[in-house]
């Protein structure tokens, strides 16, 4: 069964960033150009379009994914999205969140862009999916149907910075502390993944030591 959930967002804050310290890269791995898969509700694929045109208006359904990775002490991994980024630069979210590419299976993709953003390996594990759609004020929407997977690994990442402004693991209460004090501070999708992963998951999700 495939959710469905519609949300909107205020313009983002002018927030400053500075990366942690931790072995960073800089490889461009995303274009605005590059093609996406159109889905209908289903999830079969409808055809194919440019990322920036996905996003344009109310956005246009697209397949993506959202990796949730845990450390052995059972911490997640937080990124803070580039600040260039169309939508929602500087907001923090879940470990990896991207799209496969036309002609590219799931599992290929979220090995592939994990590896580009934070230079990791892990073990994954798909939970659900579901349909949302939330728009960011006048510049775009992400109209998406999101794959949903668990992982874990012992691997310290290695930050792309082309990509992500900085970077925490965090103690999954903290975590959820923290949305419900100031949810403006998150992307929606991890707000509303998170909370479905520890509704209908959490016996998949790992205990902090």
């Amino acid at each position: 069964m495939i959710d469905g959930f519609s949300v909107d967002c205020v313009a983002p804050r002018n927030w400053s960033f500075k990366v942690s310290e931790a072995l960073t890269k800089s490889d461009i791995v995303s274009s605005e150009a590059e093609a996406l898969i159109l889905v209908d509700p289903g999830d079969r694929v409808v055809g194919y379009l440019d990322k920036s045109a996905c996003h344009d208006g109310e956005g246009v359904l697209h397949r993506a994914f959202s990796l949730f990775i845990f450390n052995p002490a059972g911490q997640l991994l937080l990124q803070q999205r580039a600040s260039e980024k169309r939508l929602w630069g500087g907001y923090w979210s879940n470990s990896c969140c991207s799209h496969p590419r036309r002609g590219e299976t799931m599992d290929v993709a979220v090995k592939r862009r994990l590896e580009q953003e934070l230079g990791m390996t892990a073990d994954l594990h798909f939970a659900y999916k579901f349909e949302y759609s939330a728009g960011f004020g006048d510049l775009g929407t992400e109209h998406e149907l999101c794959w949903v997977y668990i992982g874990s690994t012992a691997s310290q990442p290695v930050i792309n910075t082309t990509e992500i402004d900085d970077w925490r693991w965090i103690d999954p209460a903290e975590l959820s502390r923290e949305i419900a004090d100031d949810p403006s501070r998150f992307t929606p999708w991890l707000a509303m993944e998170w909370a479905r992963l520890n509704e209908d998951f959490a016996e998949r999700l790992p205990s902090p030591r």
